[in-house]
């Protein structure tokens, strides 16, 4: 049998162990506090943005691209959709810069990045020349509030109407020309300035007759013989203008014709009394009343238009970066190939290989596949740079540099090395190949 412990010990046992229970119910106190009081932060997190390719742009013309071309200018499957169905209705073609930026999926940022490098004029000539800016694709709703006399509607309440300043300036003078009434229906529906469907929305509205009146039909008729213009005196078409067109009997539209046909179309001159009666706005009578008075004298071109070959050229002597703008007309380009030629390999300052010349925009292919046959070439004063050397000037105006002018600029300031600038860069292939035919091997 175990003997007892003396009090004593027992009572310091006791002890210890209060005193251990206490040290625990305090650490977990401590701990809960600390817990407590401690701050977790939430992590940040930052979404990067897929990276977008830079884009290495070389002149186009939008008329020509497809699907996949418009891709790699940088426009989602959805934007191409929307730029060649706004193409099919301006009449399947662009005109001009003007006429392209309006389409919506075109964005202002798209537009300047893209505008430098768009083969189509700032605006459409022939729309330009013209007396009246149309816009047969656009179908808009005339704004008529009630019932109106046309005969009573200034400039500005055919502009409420929902025609343009030009258009409502057009009409007025119709009704001018009419003897200051509209007359009726009927003859309103002959003012050009309205179409079919404009004229079916106001119909319903018209405060006039549908018809003409007899008396006032047969006046209006008088009115148009007596303003026939007859001539009687000689004259050359070739210095004509367009108010000596007029005066001869033709309106400002034919007129205009007349004058495009003569000053491009036969590239400043009628040479025979033929190419006069070839033009369709002049009728078969109005020739017959003119040709008698017709006294034509050809201007004859300068030498550049024709150029008169003394001696045949032998082209596989001919270095394709000092051939002539003279040798390329003999060779058989015409005039705007030949200087589209020139004008690319200027830009370029000179072709380092030959099938560059294909890349002039628009030249008969054909021919221009059996010049860079026939021919040589030497590239040996073409200028080429190191990137981290190239001449700032050069690097934008360059037509395969001056997109990416400003990053190698950059990088160059960075870090001069051309090794390290290619790689930031980030080039396509296709561009990059074209680009280091102009630069400096580096090793």
């Amino acid at each position: 049998m175990k003997p007892k412990l003396p009090f004593q010990i027992r009572k310091r046992q006791l002890l210890s162990l209060f005193i251990f229970g206490i040290l625990i119910i305090f650490s977990q106190i401590a701990f809960s506090i600390y817990k407590k009081n401690q701050q977790y932060e939430k992590p940040q997190i930052t979404f990067i943005s897929p990276k977008i390719e830079e884009l290495i742009l070389t002149e186009f013309n939008p008329n020509d691209l497809d699907e996949s071309q418009w891709k790699n200018l940088g426009f989602s499957e959805k934007q191409i959709k929307t730029i060649l169905k706004y193409k099919e209705i301006v009449g399947g073609n662009f005109k001009s810069k003007a006429q392209f930026k309006k389409c919506y999926a075109v964005s202002e940022e798209k537009y300047e990045q893209l505008k430098d490098y768009i083969l189509l004029p700032e605006t459409n000539s022939n729309l330009k020349n013209s007396t009246f800016d149309f816009k047969p694709y656009e179908k808009k709703r005339l704004n008529i509030k009630g019932k109106f006399n046309p005969d009573s509607y200034s400039q500005k309440d055919w502009e409420n109407l929902g025609f343009s300043e030009k258009q409502s300036a057009a009409i007025l003078k119709y009704k001018n020309y009419l003897g200051g009434s509209f007359i009726s229906k009927e003859k309103l529906k002959e003012c050009f300035m309205i179409n079919d469907e404009q004229f079916a929305q106001m119909s319903p509205f018209l405060i006039l007759p549908s018809k003409t009146p007899e008396n006032l039909a047969s006046k209006f008729e008088k009115k148009k013989e007596k303003e026939v213009v007859k001539i009687n005196h000689y004259f050359d078409p070739n210095e004509l203008n367009l108010e000596q067109w007029k005066a001869l009997g033709f309106s400002e539209k034919q007129a205009n014709v007349i004058v495009n046909y003569r000053d491009r179309n036969l590239r400043g001159s009628f040479k025979s009394i033929d190419d006069i009666q070839k033009c369709f706005v002049i009728s078969e009578e109005k020739f017959e009343e003119m040709k008698p008075w017709i006294k034509l004298s050809v201007v004859e071109k300068p030498k550049e238009e024709k150029p008169i070959i003394t001696e045949k050229t032998d082209y596989s002597k001919i270095n394709l970066n000092e051939i002539s703008f003279k040798q390329l007309r003999e060779f058989g380009f015409t005039e705007k190939d030949a200087a589209g030629i020139l004008a690319f390999r200027k830009k370029l300052g000179g072709f380092v290989n030959k099938n560059q010349l294909l890349e002039t925009y628009e030249i008969d292919r054909a021919l221009g596949e059996k010049l860079i046959y026939d021919a040589k070439i030497d590239n040996s004063h073409v200028p080429k740079y190191n990137l981290k050397d190239a001449p700032e000037e050069w690097l934008k105006k360059h037509p395969y540099f001056r997109y990416s002018a400003d990053r190698i600029i950059f990088y160059r300031t960075t870090y001069p090395d051309d090794k390290k600038i290619w790689k930031w860069l980030k080039l396509k292939p296709e561009f990059e190949e074209k680009m280091r035919l102009y630069t400096i091997n580096d090793k």
